[in-house]
């Protein structure tokens, strides 16, 4: 059952990120602004997929990297920038803003307060690496989209969009899972995981990363036929 549900969850995520191509670069901006907001909501909420442990973010996270794609095929890599340092904004201030939320002391009315620090509270180390995996990671999607499609004289676009999303990905989900949840000997904190279980906490991931950008591909060849409304 959740595998029809995240598949179905991806679909359409995906067909929202082709209205919003189809509407114009603002209205990508904005969509990536809210795919940020609520991919750190998401992200709590823990199931499995295929036998492999995933958060509801993992769906959001890849519909992002699809919209900057879009912006790297039809707007060029300025455009797709310019989103990675909107989302990365994004996420920056909602964190900051929800950490400010949680130490207002509740009085006697508030019935929520619990459930609010548990959902928003954050540990600067998984704050660290989740802010600086997804701006690495963007960044080098859109410079590998840019290199491949050089590479291959702007033919065969399912090798750019897949061959930069399958290495972006991969740094993605290194970076976080050791910066932001491995409990490595030679750090001076601790982690959400032990190092024994590092790999293979990385190749489901990254498997699941994958699915992901295997279902964007149809969806950006797709996008030749929708001519935006306005820039």
């Amino acid at each position: 059952m959740n595998e029809l549900l995240f598949i179905g969850f991806v679909l359409i995520l995906m067909g929202v990120n082709l209205y919003a191509f189809r509407k114009g670069i603002t209205y990508m901006y904005i969509l990536i602004a809210v795919y940020t907001l609520m991919m750190n909501i998401f992200v709590v909420k823990q199931f499995n997929l295929f036998g492999l442990a995933v958060t509801g973010g993992n769906a959001l996270y890849g519909a992002i990297f699809l919209l900057t794609d879009l912006l790297s095929e039809h707007h060029g890599e300025k455009q797709a920038v310019k989103s990675v340092k909107i989302g990365f904004g994004v996420m920056l201030l909602f964190v900051l803003f929800t950490q400010v939320l949680i130490l207002f002391e509740p009085n006697s009315f508030d019935y929520a307060d619990e459930s609010v620090r548990t959902l928003f509270a954050v540990t600067p180390r998984i704050l660290a690496g989740s802010l600086l995996a997804y701006f690495i990671a963007q960044r080098l999607d859109i410079f590998f989209y840019k290199k491949l499609k050089e590479l291959t004289k702007g033919k065969y676009l399912f090798i750019r969009n897949n061959g930069s999303t399958m290495l972006s990905q991969l740094i993605d989900t290194l970076i976080f899972t050791s910066v932001g949840l491995t409990a490595f000997s030679f750090l001076p904190f601790g982690g959400v995981i032990t190092p024994d279980i590092f790999w293979q906490n990385v190749l489901f991931t990254y498997i699941i990363k994958l699915i992901v950008a295997a279902l964007d591909t149809p969806f950006l060849y797709f996008s030749y036929r929708l001519k935006p409304e306005r820039n």
